[in-house]
């Protein structure tokens, strides 16, 4: 059943892809093609979740929440829109957006919705955190390649998500006070290694790159992030953004 989950997401995914709406180097086609259909989709506090996108080119140096405002995207039809959804900057090139699971999709949530929900910005992350890992499991951490670990759940759309379950990573912490070396290049990709394993360390601050340049429209960030001291810092900037001919 959830396999089927993750196949139909994929493909309404892609097939909102098709139609090209950009916005901020993100694209916001499937996001917007997903929030006009007519689907039934849960809106209750319960059914609220969190992505973790690309905000590219940007390199924000603190985890606080700052809302991104209105938006702009061309339809499927060529008309520009409008439209605010309850999408925040969050850290390095990356911003959190909240959203309601569906069987098919993800549909947006908007500010309108938190506050229907009466919780703010804050409240809205733990919420969505607890919800995700109610139904997804909590993350489970693997070993990678090269002394990394993976973090993963029960659906790879949203292991990304668990770089915001901040009780994992300080469970993680208490083993390795020295701070925990994390990179989030794709959804379906969160890897760390304690500072102090130099080897595999070095290796992350190399591959990070081409791990997030080979992830095409499923990519997250190019950066790497320290988690020390119960805070989140960029430790690796993003890569420089390069346009094209």
């Amino acid at each position: 059943m959830l396999a089927n989950h993750r196949k139909l997401r994929h493909a309404w995914r892609d097939c909102a892809r098709l139609a090209g709406v950009a916005l901020l180097g993100i694209s916001l086609a499937w996001q917007y093609a997903m929030a006009q259909g007519g689907q039934a989709v849960d809106t209750s506090a319960q059914n609220l979740m969190v992505v973790l996108r690309e905000s590219a080119g940007t390199n924000k140096q603190d985890e606080a929440l700052k809302p991104l405002g209105k938006l702009r995207a061309r339809g499927p039809d060529g008309a520009e829109v409008e439209f605010e959804l309850a999408a925040f900057a969050f850290l390095g090139d990356m911003h959190v957006r909240f959203v309601f699971d569906g069987p098919t999709s993800m549909r947006n949530a908007t500010p309108q919705d938190l506050a229907r929900l009466q919780v703010n910005p804050a409240q809205a992350l733990e919420l969505s955190v607890r919800n995700m890992k109610r139904v997804y499991g909590d993350p489970a951490a693997r070993p990678f390649t090269g002394g990394l670990m993976q973090v993963q759940g029960k659906s790879p759309d949203l292991d990304s998500s668990y770089f915001l379950d901040r009780g994992f990573w300080r469970g993680i912490l208490q083993r390795h006070p020295e701070g925990i070396l994390v990179a989030v290049p794709k959804r379906g990709g969160l890897v760390f290694a304690p500072l102090s394993d130099s080897k595999a360390v070095d290796g992350l601050r190399k591959g990070v790159s081409y791990l997030y340049s080979s992830s095409g429209q499923l990519r997250v960030s190019s950066a790497l992030y320290l988690f020390k001291d119960d805070q989140w810092t960029v430790f690796q900037p993003p890569q420089p953004q390069t346009r094209g001919p």
